[in-house]
């Protein structure tokens, strides 16, 4: 049996995370995923599908996604029901994913950062050469000849390290 469901799509609302009793980390949000024909009045219509994220990936999901937001995710169908404050008993179908891709632009999600926020993820373990890559792509026929050819530590300082020294 096969069930997988790969989507992509916006997010309709900024994520909201939170956490059950036993402290798992959860995410709900709904994607909006265009259809790919036009409808009779030569607009595009979407389907707005609920998901759900779990554990660290909820976690990072919440940090680095809001609303609006471009998103590719991988998961499974699940079918969930309960019953309401009305006794009738209701039928939730969702996707569960199990790993999701941020998709939009470098320079589209450069636009609302600040130079704190750049700061912080540098602090955070990551590398934040993004400045060298905008200006890789706006050069274009140069490639990757301005790229720097050694590696930088979290301070942006260069380390240089030989192929050979490497150990992979």
């Amino acid at each position: 049996m096969i069930n997988r469901a790969v989507l992509t799509g916006r997010i309709t609302r900024d994520p909201e995370l939170r956490y059950t009793q036993n402290g798992t980390a959860v995410v709900q949000f709904t994607l909006a995923v265009d259809r790919q024909f036009r409808n009779q009045d030569g607009e595009r219509e979407a389907d707005f599908i609920n998901c759900v994220i779990w554990r660290k990936s909820a976690e990072n999901f919440a940090n680095f996604t809001h609303k609006g937001s471009k998103i590719g995710v991988d998961g499974r169908i699940q079918t969930r029901s309960y019953e309401n404050q009305q006794g009738n008993r209701v039928y939730v179908t969702e996707v569960i994913v199990d790993s999701f891709a941020l998709l939009d632009s470098l320079q589209g999600s450069q636009q609302g950062s600040t130079p704190q926020n750049q700061s912080n993820s540098s602090q955070n373990g990551f590398n934040n050469n993004q400045g060298n890559y905008a200006q890789q792509q706006n050069n274009g026929s140069q490639g990757y000849q301005n790229q720097n050819n050694g590696y930088s530590n979290n301070d942006g300082q260069n380390i240089n390290i030989a192929d050979d020294q490497l150990p992979f």
